[in-house]
């Protein structure tokens, strides 16, 4: 085996385990979220507390509208990358990267509303507090999300070789679908219990 053909198989190697540890963390979230969901309802049963007994901020609806937004644009980024059209994919990136921003804002701005409304991370009725458990570690989740954005569309700038430009984008089209899939899971989940 020549070393050209050894790179190759290592550099295949290191990209099978870089996409597993993906799936592995984001089986991860999933099941930290349904424990958290788990506790949720296992806490409400108890008779404690019945529910959030709050109106979700409509807030939550918008930043709903702007993460679905921004999957649309990271998926035309992401053919744009398939067709090797770098400009059309640093563009569609960064539409993405501030629709990601803007969704962080609305999520900021719909607590500062639920704290006008008395209701805070700590308080009597513990099943509010959920609300800021939830959308909070998905928010951390979406920071996460932004960096890899952001390594892509620094990626598409250089540019990279377009097999790692389009490695990149596959990782991080996977993972910010995933990001929007659970955020719609926490938003229905929250609209059921409130």
């Amino acid at each position: 085996m020549d070393t050209t053909e050894y790179k190759t198989e290592e550099l295949l190697q290191s990209r099978k385990a870089k996409k597993f540890n993906l799936w592995l963390g984001m089986i991860g979230m999933f099941m930290m979220f349904a424990a958290l969901s788990s506790g949720f309802i296992v806490y409400t049963a108890s008779g404690v507390d019945k529910g959030i007994k709050t109106l979700l901020p409509v807030a939550f609806t918008y930043s709903t509208i702007v993460i679905l937004v921004s999957s649309v644009t990271l998926h035309f980024a992401f053919l744009a990358a398939k067709r090797e059209q770098l400009g059309r994919q640093r563009m569609l990136l960064l539409l993405t990267i501030v629709l990601g921003l803007v969704f962080f804002g609305i999520q900021l701005h719909s607590w500062s509303v639920l704290a006008e409304r008395g209701i805070y991370f700590v308080n009597n009725n513990a099943s509010q507090s959920f609300i800021y458990i939830f959308t909070g570690l998905h928010l951390a989740h979406i920071i996460a999300g932004l960096i890899v954005l952001v390594r892509c569309y620094l990626g598409a700038l250089k540019p990279i070789p377009f097999p790692n430009n389009q490695f990149r984008m596959n990782l991080a089209i996977i993972f910010w679908h995933f990001l929007d899939l659970l955020w719609i899971y926490i938003y229905v989940f929250l609209l059921l219990n409130q």
